[in-house]
């Protein structure tokens, strides 16, 4: 596999060697050891989540303020742009953002650390993502940080449109608000 640090050296992008001939492919989509090796995270996932969207949807972006969940994330069916914000309160990267295009084509995947928070939007006709957390869902202590928040200027592919958010995401505060109720 092949690890790639973004602009925030702590999500990763990672590239699953891909075995292919004309019966179609198959690769390992998570092995512990060749992770740890790649990657020097050794980490127990607990929860395995699944999410099927149409084109224009915009999940996020969520994070927990207890129970930080890190997320494998891939997609095994469609295109989403895949965005992580470094919520983390004196990080080098705080308030900073990374995007990138995960798809069935592709085949990559997006590790997202505890700490930041995750949000994508369904390029292609429908999507199925899958992804693996490093804690439970706790509700409770689930946020939100609005998707068009003028502050981080997230520059999602939306080509004029206006994406479809649950009302969860509609009502979600700013940026500044959000950090300003989270603990230092």
């Amino acid at each position: 596999m092949k690890v790639t640090p973004t602009a925030i050296p702590d999500v990763l992008l990672i590239e699953p060697k891909v075995f292919g001939d004309a019966r179609g492919f198959f690769f390992e989509s998570f092995n512990r050891q060749a992770f740890r090796d790649a990657t020097g995270l050794d980490l127990d996932f607990v929860q395995d989540n699944h999410s099927r969207s149409g084109r224009g949807v915009l999940r996020g972006l969520h994070y927990q303020i207890e129970q930080p969940q890190g997320k494998l994330v891939r997609v095994v069916r469609g295109a989403v742009f895949d965005v992580a914000v470094d919520i983390r309160k004196g990080s080098a990267t705080f308030g900073r953002w990374v995007g990138v295009m995960l798809s069935e084509e592709n085949q990559q995947q997006m590790w997202v650390p505890p700490g930041l928070a995750h949000g994508f939007l369904v390029v292609s006709e429908s999507a199925d993502v899958l992804y693996k957390t490093t804690d439970y869902y706790a509700p409770a202590h689930e946020r939100c940080i609005r998707w068009d928040d003028e502050t981080l200027a997230i520059q999602w592919p939306l080509n004029g449109s206006k994406p479809q958010v649950s009302s969860k995401d509609a009502d979600a505060q700013s940026f500044h608000a959000a950090m300003s109720l989270q603990e230092t």
